[in-house]
């Protein structure tokens, strides 16, 4: 059969996990789950490009112009899509019909995905950038200051990006977590898939305690 392809994107501690394990619950998605590579992240499970933490990692991977990839880079041929989708088909039930990517890094790789995978849909999440850069400190060894720069930057080219981006849908983290159901519903509205419920305890005070700090 033939698949559709969702991206996830947003930073790092933005949501990006919890959003894929609930959509992967649906019986027309497939997602990567226990691949062995840190969070089940699709830019781990490939050769094409560099992945985030070679640019930096978590915090850092926007300030490397090299990590923004559009649909004039020089990977994005056809030649690249068949490898890369070689390289992630093992990991999909390819029965079903949308397959999930998900890796924070999207964020500023979007059009170069759209170009490797026409049709392809994008779901960002968003955070508010101080409870990111809280939540972030301690993986990237860098300062809050530095942090928002990183979380404003990231999210100022996805903005410029997104006129181009031909399907994308943007919800925020703090949207999500106030009301799982409403807002997981209306992604499955966006699929053209029927509702399920939301089978996850989702936390929805955790920002507070970055925003007391």
């Amino acid at each position: 059969m033939a698949n559709d392809f969702i991206f996830i994107a947003g930073l790092h501690r933005s949501g990006t996990s919890l959003l894929n394990r609930i959509l992967s619950q649906h019986p027309d998605i497939s997602g990567f789950m226990a691949t062995g590579v840190p969070a089940d992240e699709g830019q781990h499970l490939q050769t094409v490009y560099q992945p985030g933490t070679h640019f930096g990692g978590a915090g850092r991977f926007a300030f490397d112009e090299r990590s923004y990839m559009d649909e004039l880079h020089l990977l994005a041929t056809p030649e690249k899509r068949a490898t890369l989708f070689a390289q992630w088909e093992s990991y999909w039930d390819t029965s079903c019909r949308y397959l999930i990517e998900k890796s924070p890094p999207n964020i500023v790789r979007a059009r170069f995905l759209q170009k490797l995978f026409p049709g392809s849909r994008y779901i960002v999440i968003l955070r508010h950038p101080l409870a990111v850069s809280y939540a972030t400190k301690k993986w990237s060894k860098t300062s809050i200051g530095s942090l928002l720069e990183h979380s404003l930057l990231a999210y100022e080219r996805f903005l410029d990006d997104m006129p181009h981006l031909r399907e994308v849908f943007v919800l925020r983290y703090e949207e999500l977590v106030n009301d799982p159901q409403e807002i997981v519903s209306s992604i499955f509205e966006y699929l053209n898939l029927s509702p399920i419920p939301v089978g996850y305890d989702v936390q929805s005070s955790i920002n507070e305690q970055y925003f007391n700090m």
